[in-house]
């Protein structure tokens, strides 16, 4: 594949995974903690890919998803948004905020990669 993603995540151990993960499959992984600057990061990095937790430190995943989705450079990017909190109010919320596709932690290998690969299909 060779693309980039930019996982913007807290959990160390989230990261790690999700880096070897998607390593092995030949995207290059960058990793980002901190929810009040995300969004710049996204604008240096241009990744091909958003990965976003729910929960961060300094402003929410839902909040930085509304804020590419306001930008036309971003409105077509592919974001997958990652939460350990399944309630339907969450899902609902990210979907009229126009995310891709939304994923309960725990995941599985398998469910991370099928939702990368689908996503990159579009």
């Amino acid at each position: 594949m060779g693309k980039r993603v930019l996982l913007v995540e807290d959990e160390p151990n989230i990261i790690e995974a999700i880096t070897f993960l998607l390593s092995r499959e030949g995207w290059k992984v960058e990793s980002h903690t901190d929810g009040a600057t995300a969004v710049e990061r996204v604008n240096d990095l241009r990744p091909d890919l958003l990965m976003l937790d729910h929960m961060l430190p300094g402003k929410s995943g839902l909040d930085i998803l509304i804020e590419l989705r306001s930008d036309e450079q971003f409105a077509a990017l592919p974001i997958l948004m990652l939460t350990a909190r399944g309630q339907m109010r969450d899902r609902a919320q990210a979907e009229a905020a126009g995310v891709s596709r939304f994923m309960t932690k725990p995941f599985s290998n398998t469910q991370v990669l099928a939702a990368v690969r689908d996503l990159m299909s579009l």
